[in-house]
């Protein structure tokens, strides 16, 4: 009964996924959850974030951070149009991320890698990418499916071998999926929001060679990193190289953008 009722979960999980297309025209799984229980889940995970780590009390980092944001959100395209609230928290950490919902933190520390509005606009944009292009939704339906598959192999396991066996097989099984369905994933998602973001701060009027010099900032910033293969994130080299090339290819669009009166002043 156990294993039939695994089964239907896994089945009934697989149905409620949908098929989507990427911003860049990748074939995506989606749908494990609605987008307004996204939403949810951002609001939620931000209000805890607000929680745990103070908020800035520079007013002048603050307005700049939110200034740059708003100029990257304008250019969304409707469905993502929204009243995207930003924090600045007091984190040495240089890091920022964006969330279902409308939601974008900031930590100070990022100061220390983007140099300019034009860098912090490749963080920005980078983080919103990962939003609009549904990597959220993505990630959530794929751990949905993995893990319906692991409970299922420990169960059938141990059903034939024991209990002992059934959950040593889940943990093996479950690093294996960590390891070669959901890491590679997330290398997938990085890459994609680096297109989407450097497209998108182009169109906001930041120069999009920027992203390139952050790039190489953060590389100065962190030395000691983990193989790619083990990573969540593209190889630092592998990643400058392609937003250099990208850039070149960007150049008309940020020059038109600030031609059509995209000329954003932040700091």
């Amino acid at each position: 009964m156990k294993r039939v009722l695994l089964a239907l979960a896994i089945t009934t999980t697989v149905a409620a996924c949908a098929t989507a297309t990427s911003p860049t025209g990748r074939t995506q799984r989606v749908g494990a959850v609605s987008q307004e229980q996204l939403n949810q889940m951002g609001v939620q995970a931000f209000e805890q974030a607000k929680a745990k780590t103070p908020q800035s009390t520079n007013t002048s980092q603050t307005a700049y951070v939110r200034c740059v944001a708003n100029a990257v959100t304008r250019q969304l395209p409707s469905e993502w149009q929204a009243n995207w609230e930003v924090a600045l928290f007091a984190d040495n950490s240089a890091n920022a991320f964006a969330l279902p919902g409308g939601k974008i933190g900031v930590n100070t520390g990022i100061f220390t890698v983007a140099k300019n509005q034009d860098q912090l606009a490749a963080v920005i944009a980078h983080e919103v990418g990962h939003v609009i292009s549904r990597h959220h939704d993505e990630r959530v339906t794929a751990q949905a499916g993995t893990q319906a598959g692991v409970n299922l192999l420990g169960a059938l396991i141990g059903s034939r071998y024991g209990t002992t066996a059934g959950q040593t097989t889940g943990q093996i099984a479950g690093i294996g999926a960590q390891t070669l369905i959901l890491l590679p994933n997330n290398r997938t998602q990085e890459t994609e929001a680096d297109v989407v973001g450097q497209q998108l701060m182009a169109k906001a009027g930041f120069n999009p060679e920027q992203a390139v010099s952050l790039w190489q900032n953060m590389i100065e910033a962190n030395t000691a990193r983990a193989p790619e293969w083990m990573s969540t994130h593209p190889n630092p080299e592998n990643r400058i190289s392609e937003l250099r090339s990208r850039a070149a290819s960007l150049m008309p669009a940020y020059q038109q953008a600030r031609a059509s009166g995209h000329t954003p002043k932040c700091g």
